[in-house]
């Protein structure tokens, strides 16, 4: 399992932000039932940042709290039967299944988390969770998409301990 983790904002968020990070991305994984070591990509970054990648990869000029960038197509969402027929799914040095970027905003996880009256700790969690579900395949584009991933963001986060 390889969690690159790259810490690039000016605001501290007083968390162990890369033990938090490490331990959902397996969280997310494990529930998944990855049959796989995967390798993921996690940077924090100021809103600033965050809001020039948002423009520069969606054409939205607005920061955000998270972004993802899937390595993979999925067919169904979480499904990895067939994935190792994708040739470039895989680190051909490591042999580690590759999943995807994970970007976050520091500046909204410390607002976020005042906003919803829950620690920082709980906010980085949320957002790992939820983007790693995205590298997987998972949206919410749609209310079906959305219950679907809302349900087993809350599940994860559940068997990991990490309430509001």
């Amino acid at each position: 399992m390889t969690v690159e983790i790259s810490y690039e904002s000016k605001k501290d968020l007083d968390v162990p932000y890369k033990d938090i990070i490490e331990r959902m991305v397996i969280a997310a994984l494990d529930f998944e039932k990855c049959p796989y070591e995967a390798e993921v990509s996690v940077t924090v970054v100021d809103d600033d940042e965050i809001c020039r990648i948002n423009k520069e990869y969606r054409n939205i000029e607005s920061s955000t709290d998270v972004l993802s960038f899937p390595f993979n197509e999925w067919e169904t969402p979480g499904d990895f039967e067939g994935i190792e027929d994708s040739i470039d799914a895989f680190n051909p040095e490591s042999g580690e299944l590759l999943l995807g970027d994970i970007i976050l905003s520091a500046d909204h996880i410390e607002n976020q988390a005042l906003e919803y009256g829950h620690s920082r700790t709980r906010e980085l969690a949320f957002l790992v969770v939820h983007s790693m579900l995205h590298l997987m395949g998972y949206d919410h584009m749609n209310d079906e998409e959305r219950v679907i991933m809302e349900e087993k963001q809350r599940k994860i986060l559940e068997l990991e301990g990490i309430s509001r």
